[in-house]
This record gives structure tokens, sequence and C-alpha cells, in this order.
């Protein structure tokens, strides 16, 4: 087999036993496809898990269809989930792929285009009958010459049949025994990149810790897996490692950016002192952050899965009203509902953390993929003037920090605060390094002094920082009464006034506006680059990489991603000013450059702008770059 995985190090090849080479590379990307029943996205997770636990630097793409279960066979219904491994950083799961996993016909032909010229293909054959062909619309028996693959570059093996005959003693039936076939896949890959199939035996016993024979029946296939490829070298020319360069000691492991956020919410409220509660309704990306928090209710977290969107929001506001460090989450769709209840908080200066994982729109749209065309919605999408602070995470792991910071501002400047994340970042993964809290700052929520018992009104504020006093219902003395309808800046009760509602209009706009947020960080070229690319969020690493790669050429070109939206950092406008050529590039029609252009005096950027449903290619980035230096 001839394949071009990955770029060799230079370094001398090492020879095992039997005389196979062992080749060394900087990176590589895999992808995994079949039917969505073929368990794609945990073959994906598992090999990921494994290539993080030896130190790799990996970016993860899950890619499925919004159908529950399409017909099996079909081309709609087809799953993929791409990995990339790197000795050094990598900041995407790559534009295509060095190695294509397709488990049956129709993955052959939907995600070949993915695939790098000169890619290994990885082939159940058993999955490739005149059946198969036909529900997968090719025309001839022989799919690989219609698709122009040289065969050369092909494993073909009757996977689905090996299993079979691998799990003949287990006692399972044929249905639970091919459901394994993803496990062979699975073996063949970790020999084919000389992983430790230990870790991937830990990671399924854990997972089938109460389905023990369904954990050691999948581990003997992906030994036999393993195996075959072993066994059978000679016909596939290389093994691959990827060694990490740069280690950094500490306890890794593969997180998806849902999970980072769940685990971000419960750091956030140990260290504050506050039990966690999350009213949520179901909506997919964002589903997985209500599972994850349900699994805690050890660390007090409390989660309520509501009737409907509006009730999860507003559960979430009565929750804080009584103390708690409250959230809530959805996706796009959800914060439409959701925006009532999200003014109500604003208006009642409540903590709350709204969690928006954005997906395409409008409406329905496409559930399952990513989009970042939410951000005007956050912005401004309710009645009245509604200042609210919007975060945008930037990877899987840093979603963790991302809502730790959302959940500081929010409890210490009792408002709302907004993250945003999308479908690309929620269920993608990176290594994680598990964090020390103790490196975390403190949270300290302003409650209302002793010293002020007796006199103390519901809007009375610290002088500096213009936020009001919390007072938890419980305390003798402090009793109180918020709600929707305006309230006297100076005694709490209902104003119709016109003077006081300016005021405090005026008042709820300072109080975002003296959030202290970081300074926007230029990377790369920051002192003479020619060109200066902006974006914000999950297109960090994608812009990132095209950034390296054009730097690479002689290129100068420099990065500054937002993470903070609103307020904006102070020196936007100075960084924004100081390059010659600037080109804001998001996964919308220009929100970011519209909400800059009402910022910045005189700021006109040029713009990249995809609405795909899927990450940006970082050739189809440079492209366009290049063309405006």
């Amino acid at each position: 087999m001839k394949t071009s995985a990955g770029r060799s190090t230079g370094k001398k090849d090492k020879i095992m036993a039997e005389n196979l080479v062992i080749k060394e590379l900087n990176d590589v990307a895999v992808r995994f496809s079949g039917d969505s029943g073929d368990g794609m996205q945990l073959a994906g997770n598992i090999f990921s898990t494994v290539s993080a636990t030896v130190g790799n630097s990996i970016s993860t793409f899950p890619d499925y269809p919004a159908d529950i279960r399409a017909p099996q066979g079909s081309l709609t219904g087809v799953s993929g989930f791409q990995v990339h491994i790197g000795a050094d950083i990598v900041y995407t799961p790559g534009d295509k792929c060095d190695v294509l996993v397709a488990m049956n016909a129709a993955a052959l032909k939907t995600q070949y285009r993915y695939a790098k010229p000169g890619a290994a293909i990885i082939i159940d054959t058993d999955s490739f009958a005149p059946a198969d062909l036909k529900k997968a619309a090719f025309a001839t028996d022989d799919p690989l010459k219609e698709m122009g693959i040289d065969p050369d570059r092909v494993i073909a093996c009757p996977i689905t049949q090996m299993v079979k005959d691998c799990l003949a003693d287990s006692g399972m039936d044929v249905k639970s025994i091919v459901k394994c076939r993803n496990m062979f896949a699975l073996g063949l890959v970790c020999w084919l990149f000389d992983r430790d199939l230990n870790v991937a035996f830990n990671f399924l016993r854990e997972k089938f810790a109460k389905k023990p024979g369904v954990a050691e029946a999948n581990i003997k296939v992906i030994q036999a897996g393993y195996d075959y490829g072993h066994n059978t070298h000679s016909s596939v020319a290389n093994v691959y490692r990827i060694e990490t360069k740069h280690k950094v000691p500490g306890r890794y492991m593969d997180i998806t950016g849902n999970k980072a956020t769940a685990y971000g919410l419960i750091a956030a409220a140990e260290k504050a002192g506050l039990q966690l509660y999350l009213g949520s309704y179901p909506i997919t990306p964002a589903t997985d952050i209500l599972h994850e928090l349900s699994k805690h209710k050890s660390l007090g977290v409390k989660t309520v899965q509501c009737e409907d969107e509006i009730a999860g929001c507003a559960s979430a506001v009565g929750a804080s009203f009584a103390g708690a460090l409250a959230a809530t989450s959805t996706s796009g769709p959800g914060i439409c509902l959701k925006s009532e209840a999200m003014n109500l908080a604003v208006i009642m200066e409540l903590p709350l953390v709204v969690l928006d994982v954005q997906r395409g729109g409008p409406a329905t749209g496409l559930p399952t993929k990513s989009e970042q065309t939410d951000l005007l919605q956050v912005l401004f999408g309710r009645n009245g003037e509604s200042p609210m602070p919007v975060i945008a995470a930037t990877s899987p792991t840093d979603c963790f920090d991302a809502v730790y910071n959302a959940a500081k501002i929010a409890l210490e400047h009792m408002t709302p605060v907004v993250l945003l994340t999308d479908a690309y970042v929620a269920n993608g993964s990176g290594a994680f390094k598990l964090p020390d809290l103790n490196d975390y700052p403190d949270i300290k929520p302003p409650y209302v002094p002793e010293e002020f018992r007796g006199t103390w009104t519901p809007y009375q504020r610290d002088e500096q920082t213009g936020v009001r006093y919390w007072a938890v219902p419980g305390r003798e003395g402090f009793e109180h009464i918020l709600g929707g309808l305006e309230k006297d800046n100076k005694t709490g009760a209902i104003s119709t006034n016109p003077e006081n509602h300016d005021l405090m209009t005026r008042l709820r706009k300072a109080k975002i506006d003296k959030i202290p947020v970081p300074d926007l960080e230029v990377e790369g070229d920051k002192d003479d680059a020619e060109l200066l690319i902006v974006g914000f969020g999950g297109t960090y690493g994608h812009l990132h990489a095209a950034m390296d790669e054009m730097r690479a050429e002689g290129k100068k070109v420099a990065l500054a991603q937002f993470k903070y939206i609103n307020p904006l950092p102070k020196n936007t406008a100075d960084v924004l000013k100081k390059y010659p050529k600037l080109v804001v590039a998001e996964q919308n029609m220009g929100q970011l450059a519209a909400f800059l252009r009402m910022k910045v005096d005189n700021f006109v950027p040029l713009q990249f702008n995809e609405v795909k449903g899927q990450p940006f290619e970082v050739e189809a980035l440079k492209n366009y770059f290049n063309s405006i230096i």
C-alpha cells in the first residue's frame, strides 16, 4: 500500500523485528466513516483518547447526519469522525485525511472527497456487495475504478466475516457481533500508527463496566484487527509513529467541548462556594452538557430537564434569585425562546450563565452542523436596552476556562453572561491537561455587607463597579422583591418615572462596560504584519493554521482572535487600526465585522464569510488571504 500519511521528521526510520519499518511523522489525520449505527464516533473517540494519553496533540471533528437512523447503507446516513494527531500542536482536524476508513460503499462514495491524494483507504469488502453498491448509487461493480482510486492504496479485508469468526464462541447473537466491526477497524488503525492498545482496553472496560462481556468482546476484536495488520504487514509497507516533541508533565484526558464546559461550571461553583443548578431542555448539539452535569449529583449539582426552553431558562433565573450559580444550555433556536427570561435576568440584575452551542440555522436549519450565526442575536436579540456580556470559546479544551470566566463575570457583576461555542467546538475534542483549581482566580460574589441591614434597598450599588449588592433570600433584614417592571434606583419600588428609567438604563450599561477583560492578543508577525486576520471563537484553530502556513512561506501575517466580544477589550481599536490590511473571517455573513464597525470609528474591514455548516478549510483561507496580500 502506498500512502502519504503525514510528513517525515527527517529522523532515521526505526526498524522493528521481521524487518518492519516504523516511520516517524509530524502529524496524521484519520477519518472513520460508516453508517450511523456502525460506531464511528466511538472508534474515533477511542483512537483520539489513545493518542492524547501518549501526549500527542489532537483535534477532532465528529460529522454526523441529523437523521435519527437513516436507512442502512444509504448515502444520507453516513457518519464520520476525523481526528488529527501531531507531534507538535495541531490546530484543526485537517482539511483532508491521510487514512480513510470506509465501512461500507456509501461511506466510500461520500467520504472519499475528504481524503488526500495518495491517502490510505481501509474498506470492509463484506459491505461492498451488489446491493450495497446499488444503495450507494455506483454505476458499476468496481467502485474503486469508478472513483479513480488506486487499488494499491486500499487495504481491502472482509472485516464483518473476520469479526464473526473472532466472536463465534462468544455466545453473542449475530446482530451484536456485527456491531463490533468498528473495533476491528480501530485495531487495524492502532497497528498502523503504533498505538498502545491497553489504553483502548481500559476505555472499553470503563465504558461497559456494567456489561463486562460486551467490553471483553470488543477488546478481543480490537486485538484481532491489530493482529491482522501485524500479520499482513508486507502488503501494507509501513507502520507510522507520531512522537510527542514537547511534553508538559501532568495528567491528560481527551475531552470534548461540551464535557469541558460542564467541568468548568462545576469548578466555578466550587470556587465560589455555591451550588450549581442547570435548567435545560434537550437540543442538538448542547444536550451533552445536561447529560454530563446530571452525573455529578455527588458534587451538589442539580439538573432539571424542563418541559421547554422557556422553562429551562426561567427556572435558572429562579435558582439564581435563591443564591445558586445558575446556568441554562441550548442552541440558537432555544436562544430565541429563552430571550424573555434572559431579559428578566438583565432587569433583575441576577447572575446567569447562558450556554449557546451554535448550529446551522435559521429555524431547525442544520441541527448537527456548525455555524457562528448567533452572535448578533445574543448581543441584541432582546427587547429594550438589554446589555449582556458575551464570551466565545476558541477550542474544545478552552471551553473549561471560558465558562469558568463567564461564571466569574456573572457572579461578580450580577449579570447574565452568554458563552458562545458551536457544534464543531462542542463535539470536537482535544488533549486536556487536568487543571489545578488553586491556579484559578477566586470568585467573590458581591454579597450585601452586614452593616447595610435595615437600610439596604435592592438596587444599591458598589460605587466603583456599579454592581448591585446580592442579598440571598433567608437573610433577616434583607427581604426584598425583584421583577420585570422597572424599579426606582433608590427605593427598589416599581417606577415609571422617565428620568429614573433613563438612569437605570445607563447604570445597567455602565456596569457591563466596566467589566475588566483581557487585552486582545495578536499572534504571529504582530509588529510588522502585512495582513491581520481577525476572527472569534471556534475558528481559531483554522485561522491560526492558515497564518502558520503563510508565515512558513515568507508572508508577514498576524492573527487576532476575539474571546471577549462584549465588552470589547480596551485595546481593540488600537489593534485593528495598526495594520495596512485586515480581514474578518467568520462562519456567518459578517456579524462580527458589523459589530466592530459599530464600535470602532472608520473601521472598514475586508471579509471572508462562509456558511456551509462545516469548519473552514485552511487551503481556502490561505488562497483568499494570499489574494489580499
